[in-house]
């Protein structure tokens, strides 16, 4: 029986009637997708076993789907319940191959990069939607010709396995005579290796320019800005400080990092203190944690705590979500940030992700900020900032010391938060991370 994975042959007559024959011995043996090659291959005719006396003649085939490759229209795929829309960014053009699962591009919304893969293996016919243009779910947005990769392989799998034609005899009678240069070898086929395009040559800037460069906010980074301008105008946003001992903290870090590490295989850092804390003091503070409802003018009140991170990404800032934080210890916390992470690098980050949330942190430490004002996450009402620690004298029992220190900010919504609970609530975070034996204590 022939074999699929390699290059069939066929039986040909001389007459229809033979060719007729040949399609339906390779028919019964299961062999399809198949087309002629060129160039004809004399053999036995026992290998087909076509009765005598037809002459028959064997013919190379390829596999190839030429013929039955599905053309198949992939669509934009449906988004969360409070996204309608959004632009598509291409990462494949028309002709490239992608195999199955390949991203073809993204859809940037106003929270998250949905990004869509190729349903197969195969190559791009035809984009449907241009580059940054809007789309909505279910709309058509390309066009894929599957099995095109599978059917380039093929020629190139033949051409390894023919063997070399031999070398031209030289004649005798003219020894001296100088042979012809050697023919080139025949060109690949454009669509099955695709040459890389020469990048534009770009003169270094001269010294003294003045250029300008300008480049569209995509969707995520105008989402942003809407929704911190819409917070600067319906909250009455004020900001309270503190600072923080950060000396016992970095001792208990010190001591068990590496036992840490070892036993649950992530990092104990310092933002995990700073969560647990947030949710101690929410529950002390109800108010904090709280949320205005208006359209009902009504003040709601949650049991549970869901604190967002702040996470900043090459195309915005994200804030997904932890949930439940009352109810989690350090490691639960740790391993929570590191998925969080984890999936905000490689752009994974969900709409879900990212829904909800009673209060927010952010963690503008990590790029050396000494001091700062963070702006409110609506709908919440409060959200802390965090800062960078730096070595600074201070006073302890009556004398001076250098200790580690980082200020706080607590910016919160005063319609809803007074003074006295957004001051008790920054100092309780305070107590609670210079002295975590108060979480045991319930203090």
């Amino acid at each position: 029986m022939l074999s699929r994975s390699r290059c069939a042959y066929r039986a040909l007559g001389r007459s229809l009637s033979a060719v007729s024959q040949a399609n339906n011995v390779l028919h019964r043996q299961g062999v399809s997708g198949l087309s002629v090659c060129s160039r004809l291959v004399y053999s036995s005719p026992e290998i087909c076993q076509f009765p005598s006396p037809v002459n028959v003649f064997h013919i190379r085939y390829f596999r190839t789907s030429a013929v039955h490759r599905e053309v198949v229209t992939v669509k934009c795929p449906a988004f969360a319940e409070s996204v309608s829309e959004g632009d598509v960014r291409w990462e494949k053009a028309v002709g490239d191959s992608v195999t199955e699962d390949e991203v073809v591009c993204e859809i940037e919304t106003d929270k998250t990069s949905v990004q869509v893969p190729a349903p197969a293996s195969g190559v791009i016919e035809e984009l449907l939607v241009p580059d940054g243009e809007k789309v909505e779910a279910g709309q058509p947005l390309f066009k894929l010709r599957k099995g095109e990769v599978a059917a380039k392989a093929a020629p190139a799998a033949e051409a390894a396995e023919a063997p070399p034609p031999p070398p031209a005899s030289t004649p005798t009678a003219m020894p001296k005579v100088t042979p012809a240069p050697p023919q080139a070898a025949p060109a690949k086929p454009v669509s099955a290796v695709k040459a890389a395009p020469a990048p534009p040559s770009l003169a270094p800037p001269t010294a003294g320019a003045r250029g300008e460069n300008r480049v569209k906010m995509n969707r995520m980074r105008l989402r942003i800005a809407q929704r911190l301008k819409e917070a600067q105008e319906t909250c009455a946003m004020l900001t309270t400080f503190n600072e923080v001992d950060m000396s016992n903290i970095q001792e208990m870090r010190n001591l068990y990092k590496d036992a840490f590490l070892k036993k649950h295989a992530v990092k104990l850092g310092f933002m995990s203190a700073f969560v647990k804390a947030a949710a101690y003091a929410l529950t002390d503070q109800p108010a904090v944690n709280a949320v205005i409802d208006d359209t009902t003018k009504e003040i709601i009140y949650r049991d549970y705590v869901d604190i967002s991170v702040a996470v900043a990404t090459p195309k915005g800032l994200v804030v997904p979500v932890i949930r439940n934080v009352e109810t989690m210890n350090f490691t639960d916390i740790e391993k929570a940030i590191n998925a969080l992470g984890e999936k905000a690098r490689k752009n994974e980050i969900a709409v879900e992700d990212m829904d909800g949330g009673t209060f927010t942190i952010s963690n503008g430490g990590v790029f050396g900020s000494m001091f700062g004002t963070p702006i409110i996450n609506p709908p919440q009402s409060a959200i802390l900032g965090m800062h960078g620690i730096f070595q600074r004298p201070v006073a302890i029992n009556g004398q001076v010391e250098i200790r580690p220190m980082m200020y706080v900010a607590l910016t919160y919504d005063h319609r809803l938060v007074d003074g006295r609970e957004a001051v008790t609530f920054l100092r309780k975070i305070k107590s609670v991370v210079e002295d975590p034996r108060l979480l045991l204590l319930d203090m």
